[in-house]
């Protein structure tokens, strides 16, 4: 269904969507936490930092500990390339010491690429005629989760929508709820999804609350760039996203409105990049101060061509190869509990070299155009989504490569069924432990995938996969073996969903 980008309550409702009560009521003396001042000062103290003093940092890292501002800016001002390999071998162990050797596997649902806002850097602002405008009708999601739980075999969505009055809560919620209905025979078993994250614009307080019922995962909205100035230039100011301090303090709202899991991150190449890792640390800092729990993700996308958008050629904070990786090590360290996402906008050169580097969630088979799964057009037809992709391959050949790699591909959503939320997985993932119960789901669910979807080659490389897995599920956790064993055949069998 087609939807007229210029709808006639667009005007009326745009004026209405801000609530700067629910902008003023987190602030400090009317200030916002992103104080560049302190950033740019932060960094200049810390240039040449000495060794000693970095290591004791990686020591900090490797105890799970939030880093402060301080020691953020000391390893974002490393040079040495001893140290450096040093970084990344912390940011390795801490990955393993946290969530084990899982990679969590999503794929995102563009569901509506109408929006009233006009961003210099995105393929979907509204002055760009060139884009093909259009919402799914429940119908047409319905078709697109069936590909996408049925045949791909995906088990977690991150779906996206923009800002739109055609696309307000009411439509995220009966999207999310047609998603979750969607149950498809497989090969041994049934396909559905189990997690729905949330990729919006900033929400009020109660629309967040209406999201909290429909029971979704992950909310996430990034900030795109911390840097005031910067912001204001690329988001005309006659628009809702305009409105810095509104998106800034949607992830208190949503955890006031009892979202459990929040997703943070920043467009890279819209400012310099090390002040953005600033950005990202204060506003992890600012959660952990207000609410006593830190972003549930980090994102980190750097900005990637689209359709009849200079801005994405031409900006002059792209961020290099080298200076990828070392933000990647960087954000793992500074915020050792949090999930870390790296997109298929990489390509698979670079998601190979930096998924070890502390990455634990990835997408695969991913489209981004509007209703791509289920018309399967081109991946790269660029009039229907919003930036090129640069990492096309699918669930299978991803999921064999990261067997391949020693990586176990989780499908889990136990946590969010059992109530390993918020502040409750937060302080396990502090302490250690939840990476056993990632141990023990990630076999079942990678078993169930395997029957239900694999290849014969692809079926024999992961289940030597699951030998070792099951052998050190043996040794290490020896109390629960006979159980997960127990749980292991019945999957075997044909059941589906069963998880500690």
């Amino acid at each position: 269904m087609y939807i007229l980008q210029k709808d006639k309550n667009s005007e009326s409702w745009v004026k209405k969507r801000i609530k700067y009560e629910e902008i003023t009521k987190y602030m400090d003396n009317g200030k916002d936490f992103i104080n560049e001042e302190e950033i740019f000062e932060r960094l200049k103290k810390n240039k040449n930092p000495d060794k000693r003093k970095v290591k004791d940092i990686l020591q900090k890292s490797l105890s799970i500990q939030t880093l402060s501002l301080d020691e953020v800016a000391t390893l974002l001002n490393v040079e040495d390339e001893n140290l450096l390999l040093e970084m990344e071998e912390v940011a390795k162990k801490i990955k393993k010491k946290v969530y084990d050797n899982r990679i969590v596997t999503f794929a995102p649902l563009y569901l509506s690429n109408l929006c009233v806002n006009n961003c210099l850097y995105c393929g979907f602002r509204r002055e760009n005629k060139t884009v093909k405008r259009r919402a799914l009708t429940l119908e047409e999601v319905k078709k697109e989760t069936e590909v996408l739980a049925g045949e791909i075999g995906h088990k977690r969505l991150i779906v996206v929508y923009g800002e739109h009055p055609l696309t307000d809560v009411e439509y995220i919620r009966n999207t999310i709820e047609t998603i979750y209905r969607v149950k498809v025979k497989t090969k041994k078993g049934y396909g559905e999804i189990r997690r729905v994250n949330v990729n919006a614009p900033p929400l009020s307080i109660e629309e967040l609350k209406i999201l909290k019922e429909v029971g979704i995962g992950t909310f996430q909205v990034f900030q795109e760039t911390y840097h005031h100035l910067s912001y204001k230039k690329l988001h005309p100011q006659n628009t809702i996203k305009g409105n810095y301090l509104w998106r800034l303090y949607c992830m208190h709202r949503a955890l006031e409105a009892g979202v459990d899991d929040v997703g943070i991150g920043v467009l890279f190449g819209l400012y310099d990049w090390k002040f953005e890792v600033m950005g990202l640390t204060l506003h992890t800092l600012e959660l952990e101060k207000k609410f006593g729990i830190g972003p549930h993700t980090i994102s980190f996308p750097r900005i990637e061509p689209a359709v009849n958008t200079p801005f994405t050629e031409n900006s002059h904070y792209k961020v290099s190869d080298e200076d990828f990786k070392k933000l990647v090590v960087v954000i793992r360290l500074a915020v050792p509990y949090t999930g870390m996402i790296i997109t298929a906008r990489e390509s698979a050169k670079i998601r190979r070299e930096v998924i070890s580097l502390g990455c634990t969630q990835t997408d695969a088979s991913t489209r981004i155009g509007i209703g791509a799964y289920s018309e399967r057009y081109n991946t790269q037809e660029a009039k229907r989504q919003q930036f090129l992709i640069g990492d096309t391959r699918s669930l299978e050949e991803l999921i064999k490569e990261l067997a391949e790699m020693g990586y176990i591909t989780s499908f889990c959503t136990a946590g969010y069924r059992c109530g390993r939320t918020g502040k409750c997985i937060m302080d396990l993932l502090k302490e250690g432990k939840e990476r056993w119960f990632c141990k023990l789901n990630a076999v079942l669910t990678f078993r169930e995938w395997l029957d239900d979807f694999a290849c014969e080659e692809t079926k024999r490389i992961g289940e030597n996969l699951i030998q070792k897995e099951i052998n050190e599920i043996k040794q290490l956790l020896p109390a629960v073996y006979p159980q997960f064993i127990s749980y292991y055949e019945r999957i075997k069998n044909g059941e589906r969903d069963i998880y500690f």
